[in-house]
């Protein structure tokens, strides 16, 4: 599955937002099948915030692993939000290339 994380919007920004997201997610996330990937697309995003991304992201990765699949960004924000991530969680996202 394919989830276009602009969907939780543009500006992607603090705890309690990205917090709500997942929760919102979660509906979603119970329906997948234990061997389904799910891919986080960030096209059409313009800033993803480390904090916005632990709430959301790192609960993902927890629950996921390497069924979690980042697809490529160009987006300045999405590179340095998920390197502070890295450091934090000392584990790597699985990221296509």
């Amino acid at each position: 599955m394919k989830l276009q994380i602009e969907k939780f919007g543009k500006t992607l920004i603090s705890r309690e937002l990205g917090s709500e997201a997942f929760k919102a997610f979660q509906p979603t996330l119970r329906e997948f099948s234990h061997d389904e990937e799910l891919e986080i697309d960030f096209a059409g995003v313009l800033t993803l915030s480390p904090s916005w991304a632990d709430e959301f992201l790192s609960p993902l990765l927890s629950q996921l692993g390497d069924r979690l699949i980042l697809l490529p960004s160009d987006n300045l924000s999405v590179h340095a939000t998920l390197k502070i991530l890295l450091e934090a969680n000392k584990h790597p996202f699985n990221i296509k290339s």
